[in-house]
């Protein structure tokens, strides 16, 4: 009971800064889904953080190992669980009850953020427009613990049945919409092995021998111009599976047909796996957009008061400043950079329309300083409060209906003093807070390139005409540049972001580089800080989840009802040692035996003993490679380079730039 009273006068604590953080949100442009807070202790954290933001997923092992990473992770290395939300309408958002005022202000803010990106981004309307996914997630939980709870099934079946699915989950095809296995269709039929054919048939030994020698059955076996499916490689491995897999059973040594609990585990593993899909494909673009608003409402907006700034201060320290690739601070800085590029294009497209003003003489003739300072915000929007009795209630920077509730009394001046924005309208707030007159971005304006002077007035189709600097500087939108981060957020995932804003600019500004292991070294080091070789290798990182590439192409291997996979190679090889664990796990799943097409690295000694003398890197051979597994032993055979051409990388495929996505 005292824990329950603890946990809801805290929530009656947080009801203010939930509801006003909501009202901002939506003042701000974003419209996110409606969010339920809940007051959760240490340990709800840490299970809620092991179960992926659900309070209920299916029993297994998996939760318990992930609950105990966790839990060691905050006790030991000193993490700080600060939020977790859910994809969900309504989205439920999780509040640690240890966290102080201004950690639970900075992530109802994080939250709003999350559940404007969950509701209005295309890639998550993949899954579908009305997820539901707690009550999805919870009919799962349900199975699967029926299953469990069946004498007639071995538990351990179960587990071992599910780490199998779960070893695979990255393979579907996150770019195609979800459908149920049941909808899935598939372009040609299966081609059935000639011994399971020959025992249909229900024929003697003795006519079997007469008519189906073994030579004749070995000939037809090793003729690989039977019937193969699908059509194309397929990449939804788990629908694959579904349809034409079956599990092999270790007492008869023969595949046979999946029972009723085996299918449905995998379909509904496999539709989990689609609805996690989109927050993997949008981890730097959602975790950045969050980061973003977040800021935008905690310290430009005051949402954290004077004596609750340092602690949110740290708070974001603690997110922007960890180590490695951190898609936090990479997702800020990015969304940061559409702003103001297209704030400086909105300003740069007037100043070129400027009598006298061409691209050439731009720099000759224009005073940026002076711009700028055209730029500052409007000391009314700046300032409303300070300025309410000039405040113009047809000033579309101003919001009417607030104003006139101060000013006829139904609104207490407290509540704008504590919340000025609520005096201004999207517009207002945009001019409020225009990026480009900021102290830390000044000199975003006064880089723009001779290249972009030059482009912009090539494609500029305004014909009429400013008379002054000021009279085209008045006139700019100072929305321009939010209204270009809410088009990026609505179509595009982490690797199209990429592809589209890690510039020269942005690279050279923000110091990336990348670094990798040198042969003639035996250790890493710095390699590039050409925006082209960083963009390679962090799209490498987010192309599928950073997992490899793998289809099917064949689901009858030279006529033996075998599975071909391939690995569509991009330059960086295969660990072997997983390969074949999978692989070991795809023939529980398949039934019979599975093969893998790839190309691996070879480096001859000589070659690198050349290369570390002249301290260069050696060329490796790229040499194609079959490994197959029938479920006892492995083999491996080199491939002709033909056998690969349809998998080896070329320029395109070191972008990792599918072709739907040019």
């Amino acid at each position: 009971m005292d824990d329950r009273i603890h946990k809801q006068r805290i929530a009656d604590s947080l009801e203010e800064p939930t509801r006003e953080a909501n009202r901002l949100a939506r003042k701000l442009g974003l419209d996110p889904f409606p969010v339920n807070y809940w007051i959760v202790d240490y340990d709800e954290m840490n299970e809620l953080i092991a179960y992926g933001g659900f309070q209920r997923r299916y029993p297994h092992w998996r939760w318990g190992m992930q609950y105990d990473r966790q839990r060691k992770q905050r006790q030991f290395l000193g993490g700080k669980a600060f939020e977790i939300v859910n994809n969900d309408d309504p989205s439920n958002a999780f509040l640690q009850e240890s966290n102080d005022l201004a950690d639970q202000k900075a992530v109802i803010t994080h939250v709003e953020a999350h559940a404007d990106f969950f509701r209005n981004n295309e890639w998550f309307r993949m899954f579908g427009t009305d997820p539901e996914a707690a009550a999805m997630l919870e009919r799962h939980a349900e199975t699967v613990a029926e299953y469990m709870a069946d004498p007639e099934i071995d538990r351990e079946e179960i587990e071992e049945w599910i780490d199998h699915v779960l070893c695979l989950e990255d393979n579907i095809d996150q770019h195609r919409p979800f459908s149920t296995s049941g909808e899935w269709e598939e372009d040609s039929p299966t081609g059935e092995d000639i011994d399971e054919q020959l025992e249909e048939l229900d024929l003697s030994s003795e006519v079997k021998r007469e008519v189906f020698d073994d030579e004749w059955l070995e000939q037809i076996s090793e003729d690989e111009d039977g019937p193969t499916f699908p059509e194309s490689p397929e990449r939804d491995l788990l629908a694959f599976l579904t349809t034409h897999g079956k599990a092999y059973d270790g007492d008869s040594g023969k595949a046979v047909e999946y029972e009723e609990w085996q299918r449905e585990t995998l379909e509904l593993l496999r539709k989990e796996a689609y609805y996690f899909a989109p927050q993997k494909m949008t981890k730097v673009m959602n975790e950045g957009w969050a980061a973003y608003w977040e800021s935008k409402m905690m310290a430009d907006e005051n949402f954290a008061t004077e004596d609750e700034f340092v602690s949110y201060a740290d708070h974001m320290a603690q997110v922007l400043g960890s180590p490695g690739l951190n898609p936090y601070k990479l997702g800020f800085e990015l969304w940061q950079y559409v702003e103001n590029r297209r704030n400086r294009r909105a300003v740069i497209e007037h100043l070129l329309r400027v009598e006298g003003v061409t691209w050439r003489n731009f720099n000759d003739t224009v005073d940026l300083d002076a711009v700028l300072e055209e730029l500052e915000p409007d000391p009314v929007v700046d300032d409303p409060v300070g300025h309410l009795e000039e405040l113009d209630p047809e000033d579309p920077r101003i919001d009417r209906e607030i104003l006139s509730g101060v000013r006829d009394g139904e609104l207490d001046h407290e509540t704008v003093e504590t919340y000025p924005w609520k005096l201004l309208t999207y517009q207002g707030l945009a001019e409020r807070h225009y990026s480009l007159v900021k102290r830390e971005h000044r000199g975003f304006l006064g880089s723009v390139s001779q290249n972009e002077l030059e482009r912009t007035a090539r494609y500029l189709f305004e014909t009429d005409r400013y008379g002054s600097i000021e009279a085209a500087v008045a006139d700019v939108d100072r929305t321009a540049g939010w209204d270009r981060m809410f088009e990026v957020r609505e179509s595009h995932n982490d690797v199209t972001f990429l592809d589209a804003f890690l510039t020269d600019e942005f690279v050279e500004d923000n110091d990336y580089f990348t670094y990798e292991y040198t042969h003639t070294t035996d250790d890493f080091r710095v390699t590039s800080t050409d925006a082209a070789d960083v963009k390679k290798k962090l799209m490498l990182q987010f192309t599928n989840f950073g997992k490899p590439t793998i289809a099917v192409e064949d689901g009858n291997f030279r006529n033996r009802n075998e599975l071909l996979l391939i690995h569509q190679y991009n330059g960086v090889e295969l660990d072997f040692r997983e390969a074949k664990q999978t692989l070991e796990r795809v023939f529980e799943l398949w039934g019979r035996p599975v093969a893998l097409k790839t190309i691996r690295k070879e480096f001859d000694e000589h070659d690198i003993e050349v290369a570390r003398r002249r301290d260069r890197e050696p060329e490796p051979t790229e040499q194609g490679t079959l490994i197959r597994f029938d479920g006892e032993s492995f083999e491996r055979e080199d491939l002709p380079d033909e056998s690969v051409a349809d998998i080896a990388a070329t320029d395109l495929d070191y972008d990792t730039k599918p072709d739907e996505w040019l």
